[in-house]
């Protein structure tokens, strides 16, 4: 091996070509369990590695690289979350699936979470479950009544919720089943049971449509470009201008500092915003029938809008973070602002071709 796998555009933290080319070795020969896999890899990625060269010389793709790291750094806080010995030592050596899909809740409760798991043997689809159901309740300002703030309770608690809804006996009693076996508390299972005799069922309120946006044509990529000023100028102006370099996949340019600009084309929804706002993140965070990819999107929320309406997602604070949420009644919690749009990266089957002068339109 002449040479190892960095990307130039991005050096990160760096290690020795000595310390990366050992990890990269311990990586293609699987050395150790999977929670050290993920160490070394966010060692490599933080020194400046791509991704895709890490996938060439180690044979882990990189969406394989994103679970391992991210689940690696969700079992390292379990025992700062008080999980139990026997519940960290079943998930160093597997489990990198299920413990990534805790990532976004906080240290007790990714303990409680994986405690749960580990009791009922789980799988990914459950996991993704519970977490939702953990999130969504620890909104409560006060639990429901009967239901404790054990994860099992929490995950009955939507049972509970959803079975009184359903009119289909077959999904019904699906869900009293469900709930009945991570019920925690006494009096829960007891508000379980009821529901096998009572067959009232209150009306479903639907989540709203998410706000989803995607560019599709080139010409809807916006350019920021920066204003020298008004002639007359001095050599001094124009070269007080600063360099606009756009990055990822929506073009983000950093003008001074930790400050940020975006520019998004002229939709009514954008114009109509008095106070909007962009934040990136990964479209996983949100649940949407139509989502069969995660991929990053730009949430544009509108600061000056924040009185509920059951028609919208919001954002909200949960744990000390921003977080998006739709509620199908008034919350007890403060509302930081309302999502308008959700914009999806063009889709770019090659980034070179509209690079081409040749391909400019006459």
């Amino acid at each position: 091996m002449n040479s190892s796998p960095k990307n130039p555009e991005n050096p990160g933290t760096p290690i020795s070509e000595t310390e990366a080319l050992e990890l990269l070795r311990q990586l293609r020969q699987k050395q150790g369990n999977w929670v050290e896999w993920g160490s070394a890899i966010a060692i490599l990625q933080k020194a400046g590695y791509n991704p895709q060269k890490i996938f060439e010389e180690t044979g882990f793709e990189p969406i394989q690289q994103n679970q391992v790291v991210v689940g690696s750094q969700v079992y390292n806080s379990l025992s700062q979350g008080g999980a139990s010995p026997s519940t960290c030592n079943h998930f160093q050596q597997r489990g990198s699936d299920i413990l990534y899909e805790f990532r976004l809740l906080t240290n007790d409760e990714r303990a409680a979470a994986a405690e749960l798991a580990f009791n009922h043997k789980i799988d990914c689809d459950e996991a993704r479950e519970i977490a939702r159901a953990i999130k969504d309740f620890s909104r409560f300002r006060q639990f429901p009544e009967g239901f404790s703030n054990h994860p099992g309770d929490a995950v009955a608690y939507q049972c509970w919720k959803l079975a009184r809804q359903n009119s289909d006996l077959q999904v019904r009693s699906r869900l009293i089943a469900k709930g009945l076996k991570y019920a925690h508390s006494e009096d829960v299972r007891h508000k379980i049971e009821q529901l096998l005799t009572d067959f009232t069922v209150e009306s479903k309120k639907n989540a709203p449509t998410l706000p989803f946006y995607r560019i599709e044509s080139a010409s809807e990529v916006p350019r920021m470009i920066p204003i020298v000023g008004e002639l007359p100028l001095g050599v001094q102006d124009l070269r007080a201008v600063p360099i606009i370099d756009p990055v990822g996949r929506f073009n983000v340019v950093k003008i001074a500092g930790e400050q940020a600009w975006i520019a998004l084309p002229g939709w009514q929804v954008i114009n109509a915003a008095e106070d909007p706002v962009g934040i990136l993140c990964s479209s996983d965070r949100f649940s949407s029938p139509n989502q069969t990819v995660t991929e990053p999107v730009l949430v544009v929320i509108d600061r000056a809008q924040r009185e509920w309406d059951i028609s919208s997602y919001f954002v909200v604070e949960h744990n000390g973070e921003l977080d998006f949420q739709w509620f199908d009644s008034e919350p007890e919690i403060p509302l930081h602002g309302k999502i308008i749009v959700i914009l999806r990266p063009k889709k770019v089957l090659d980034e070179e071709f509209n690079k081409d002068v040749w391909q400019i339109e006459e």
